[in-house]
């Protein structure tokens, strides 16, 4: 018999340093191409979205009361359109020599720049059978928006039956509108509480603070 020969063993090779050196600097590029990339990406803010508010004078206390609009519009892009004496569908009441757009002007004017969520806060200066709901609705819908909160009016004063109908007629257009409209109850919301001038509609400083608070949820939910 013959001896066995020892196997002959090859000793492990390490990479050729060429090649590490290569694939490093490789890495390292695709490092700071997406480092560059991330940092880009995070300096340039994110688009707001538009949120509108369409209002009579009730809502006019945005106009004076900044902390309550930045409040509501905080992370959003808020525009708020509120004057005295606006109607919703029929010809507003004049008012210091000039007669404001209806809320059904405004929404066929601005069209899609209204944005995704609007808030209808209109109604104090309307009479019942002229408060066409479904007429502003389909102008909404033909504009894009995809989400009306409709606050409802609060029932006090001379016109509190007035009000009380003009609710109604709200309530059951959510109804027929329900996956695009949302009621905001302000009348029950409010009820009873010390936040209005003297004739108990129009807001004081806290109550614009409060209509804020109170319709914030909504529109955020509405962006969301």
């Amino acid at each position: 018999m013959h001896p066995s020969h020892p196997t002959t063993k090859t000793a492990p090779r390490l990479p050729d340093i060429r090649v590490v050196r290569r694939a490093a600097i490789m890495l390292a590029a695709a490092c700071a191409v997406l480092l560059a990339i991330a940092v880009q990406a995070s300096a340039q803010p994110t688009a707001k979205t538009r949120v509108t508010v369409i209002g009579d004078s009730v809502t006019a206390s945005f106009n004076y009361v900044g902390a309550a609009r930045r409040y509501l519009g905080k992370g959003l892009d808020l525009h708020s359109d509120a004057v005295v004496c606006r109607r919703l569908v029929a010809a507003s009441c004049p008012f210091q020599g000039s007669t404001p757009s209806t809320a059904l002007d405004v929404v066929t004017v601005e069209g899609h720049r209204l944005g995704p969520v609007v808030v209808i806060n209109v109604g104090y200066n309307d009479w019942v059978a002229v408060y066409d709901v479904d007429r502003v609705m389909h102008a909404l819908k033909a504009a894009g928006v995809h989400t009306v909160i409709w606050v409802t009016l609060k029932e006090v004063g001379s016109y509190a039956s007035i009000y009380t109908q003009t609710n109604a007629r709200i309530r059951s257009a959510d109804k027929r509108w329900r996956s695009s409209m949302v009621v905001a109850d302000w009348n029950a919301y409010s009820r009873g509480k010390p936040w209005f001038g003297e004739d108990g509609l129009h807001l004081s400083v806290t109550g614009a603070m409060r209509l804020a608070r109170f319709l914030r949820p909504l529109v955020l939910a509405g962006v969301s």
